[in-house]
């Protein structure tokens, strides 16, 4: 049971939340044209536009890709990758991955993705997705390096190579797009599919914009209940079974802020918890009151530390966002603001330190870095930054197939040489190979 601790004698009337989630609209570009006066002189004529007939193009040229690849399909002796080699791995899951499996790529299904990430992809990996017309990735050393870290973990008596250190806590830093967000996402669904419990958050830059917030008296720090509720919402996507099976171990009273547009309740300043209350019953009530939406986060921090019976995980991309300035501002004068730092935010606050005995990992991401950040992270241990790599020309022989065997380039064009330019010309960089790539000549 959930229940206020009232200050007055008075009943309180409930309040209900009064925002609701608006949908990000695509925007709409519209050119003005000046208005056209024909010349009596000269007879007009109507031509279609370069850039129609262009598109027009594409759109059948995607189109007779899309049958090519469907008749593909068909034809199994295409899915060869270098020196003969199988393209696809025969591994039906990510925990069944050995060395064996690098270099090769592991087939998905859209609806097994959503259902395990329902938080949502990285952008990396949807883009991955849309121009190579298929749900699949490619098996790297480095992520099963990342995966048999936190494998040992939990299972200390698994086999460690001499001089690789177990680490509970790693940030993951590395040059642009070496698949820093894509390697976290599969790292989640690796552990899910394991039955750990994992606080996933795949974009960290929304907890610094948007939405209301305001200075709480009590703590000083910034308040975000619009972020709050969002947050506990995609937690609650995958975790309901667990959470339902979780009781609260911290029986404290949480302490209620302002909520989202309808100011402070008037006859309440705490939420009372009482024994037996399940984390899932805590979540929802995060969800449903807007003024206990950011306590409820805090506490769930707390509460997720003190869970011993399943292997818990935090996972933060854009981990990076939380170590420099957010996009709020504090009036100071009529015609000054003081930016406010990401770490007065009440929940940055509260998820970001790493210097604690759970495991968590957090990938930075350089899409949205607003700024360079030092060497040594407040909060977190010298040791948990490591390197992650781009492509090395083992992984790029295999994509650069990969890519042929998707019909993003042509098999009269292709070549070990030509490949190879392309590869030393991005330096690796992933995005930049699939877009180079469909140019080869």
């Amino acid at each position: 049971m959930l229940c206020f601790l009232v200050r007055s004698a008075a009943s309180s009337s409930k309040t209900k939340p009064w925002h609701k989630n608006i949908t990000a609209i695509s925007s709409l570009s519209y050119s003005s044209k000046v208005p056209f006066k024909p010349d009596p002189k000269k007879p007009t004529s109507v031509t279609p536009s370069s850039s129609a007939s262009s598109a027009a193009d594409t759109l059948f040229d995607e189109q007779e890709r899309m049958r090519r690849l469907a008749a593909d399909e068909k034809d199994p002796s295409l899915d060869v990758g270098p020196n003969g080699r199988p393209l696809f791995t025969s591994a039906q899951s990510l925990s069944q991955f050995t060395r064996r499996d690098t270099c090769s790529y592991f087939k998905l299904t859209n609806e097994a993705l959503n259902a395990v990430l329902p938080e949502g992809l990285p952008t990396g990996m949807v883009k991955e997705f849309e121009d190579s017309k298929r749900t699949a990735l490619l098996v790297r050393q480095s992520f099963l390096d990342l995966r048999d870290n936190f494998r040992r973990v939990v299972d200390p008596t698994m086999w460690s190579p001499t001089g690789v250190k177990v680490r509970k806590q790693v940030v993951l830093d590395g040059p642009v797009s070496c698949g820093k967000s894509i390697a976290l996402a599969m790292l989640v669904q690796w552990a899910r599919e394991e039955g750990w419990l994992v606080f996933y958050v795949p974009r960290g830059k929304e907890w610094t914009q948007g939405g209301f917030f305001y200075k709480h008296p009590l703590t000083g720090l910034w308040d975000t209940p619009v972020q709050a509720e969002n947050v506990l919402k995609d937690f609650l996507k995958y975790n309901e079974s667990y959470l339902k099976q979780l009781p609260c171990q911290i029986l404290d009273p949480i302490p209620l802020g302002e909520g989202a547009g309808v100011g402070w309740l008037k006859d309440a300043d705490s939420l009372a918890i009482s024994e037996g209350t399940m984390l899932y019953e805590l979540v929802k009530t995060g969800i449903e009151q807007t003024h206990a939406a950011v306590a409820v986060v805090v506490r769930l921090r707390k509460e997720l530390s003190l869970v011993k019976d399943i292997p818990v995980l935090f996972a933060i991309d854009q981990y990076n966002n939380w170590f420099t300035f957010s996009e709020y501002e504090e009036p100071v004068t009529i015609r000054s603001c003081r930016p406010i730092h990401a770490r007065e935010l009440t929940m940055v606050k509260a998820f970001r330190p790493m210097k604690h005995d759970d495991m968590m990992v957090g990938a930075f991401s350089h899409s949205t870095a607003v700024g360079k950040l030092r060497k040594d992270l407040p909060d977190v241990p010298v040791d948990a930054r490591i390197t992650f790599p781009r492509y090395s020309l083992d992984e790029a022989e295999t994509v650069s197939h990969y890519y042929l065997r998707q019909r993003l380039i042509d098999r009269e064009v292709f070549s070990e040489e030509n490949w190879k330019k392309i590869y030393f010309l991005s330096n690796g960089n992933g995005t930049e190979m699939r877009g180079l790539l469909p140019f080869m000549r």
